[in-house]
């Protein structure tokens, strides 16, 4: 077992990665002297599969759990289904000394997370992540937010979590794809973050494909405290922390543009981490063949590089939603790999013709 604290003055908190870890909720779970409740929110999946093991943990320190299920994915993170959490929460009289737990992936996290942060002015709540994307970036950090019509992640607040408790056994049960989408954000950290893990995937990425569990460990281990460091910096995002939006202006452009029904994040911040490496060498800020080592990294870890893209002029139009946006839309790119820097008036025409190389019509 792994313990990385997240250092936000004030609120600081344990991620907690092992194998095995969801069975020791009772074990890490902070004292919460005045909670008699613990409403667990999950979609169906994963409540079938983990809420019973978390419910034995939060039942031995004295909460009731009571389960709260939600569409799967993005499907979730709507203002709708928000509104009802807040009612079921109003019906069955919680109060704010309660404890809202997120089991389940990125979505379940950022929708539970904004029901605790909002509900009575703020509930405590932990993040018990369970699929690869959660619990090496979505889960870290206090981002909570729901998706509207018009883009991802619009309406939200910081609020940090009490605990994160990421159990690596649990990679182990993901379909392939979902797991092979959470390999795009870890390829993520150690493009701009982590020189070292970057090596290690360069040299052998085996271990990782196969969820060898003292690789995964290690995995997570490295990429929480990635953010760990990242997050106090810059807890609201408005400096160092945007560099961990690397791939993300282009990739969730395409998930809105798509509907969050055709590729999944980490296959959009694929596709947007390419773009990036070709932005960033047309520019002349990184030496040619940034580009191409990204892809091979990519595709090392089982990840597309290519694929139809929508047409520049709808891409360009989300882009002026995305959340750096600040008179003008604010790429992170990589001088060098470990070098993540936030460019700013990045020319309209070099943008489009990158997007037109990479297929946009």
């Amino acid at each position: 077992m792994v313990r990385v604290t997240v250092p936000i003055p004030g609120r600081s908190y344990d991620v907690v990665i092992g194998p095995g870890v969801i069975g020791e909720l009772a074990e890490h779970l902070p004292e919460l002297p005045h909670a008699v409740t613990a409403f667990v929110v999950a979609d169906r999946s994963v409540s079938e599969r983990w809420f019973e093991p978390l419910a034995i943990g939060l039942s031995e320190r004295g909460l009731a759990p009571v389960l709260l299920t939600v569409p799967q994915g993005e499907d979730a993170k709507t203002l709708p289904v928000y509104g009802t959490l807040l009612h079921q929460l109003a019906t069955q009289e919680a109060h704010r000394d309660d404890l809202v737990v997120a089991l389940g992936g990125g979505a379940v996290g950022d929708l539970a997370g904004f029901v605790g942060s909002t509900y009575m002015r703020g509930m405590p709540f932990i993040q018990v992540p369970t699929t690869l994307t959660a619990q090496v970036d979505a889960a870290i950090g206090g981002k909570t937010a729901v998706n509207l019509p018009e883009g991802k992640n619009l309406v939200g607040t910081f609020a940090q979590p009490r605990l994160v408790l990421a159990d690596v056994e649990i990679l182990r049960t993901l379909p392939d794809r979902d797991y092979r989408s959470g390999l795009a954000e870890v390829a993520k950290y150690a493009l701009t973050l982590d020189l070292e893990l970057l090596a290690g995937l360069e040299r052998d990425p085996g271990p990782v494909l196969t969820t060898q569990p003292e690789a995964m460990e290690d995995l997570v281990a490295r990429c929480v405290a990635a953010k760990a460091r990242t997050v106090a910096q810059d807890e609201r995002d408005t400096g160092a922390r945007l560099v961990l939006n690397y791939g993300h202006t282009l990739g969730h452009a395409l998930e809105r543009l798509e509907a969050f029904q055709g590729r999944s994040h980490g296959e959009a911040i694929t596709i947007g981490m390419v773009f990036a490496a070709k932005l960033a060498e047309a520019r002349g800020l990184a030496s040619p063949g940034l580009a191409a080592r990204s892809a091979r990294l990519f595709r090392s870890l089982g990840l597309d590089t290519e694929g139809a893209l929508p047409p520049a002029d709808r891409v360009m139009a989300a882009f002026g939603l995305d959340k750096k946006y600040h008179g003008g839309v604010r790429f992170v790119l990589l001088e060098e790999v470990g070098n993540p820097v936030v460019v700013e008036d990045v020319p309209q025409e070099q943008v489009r013709r990158i997007l037109e190389e990479m297929g946009a019509s």
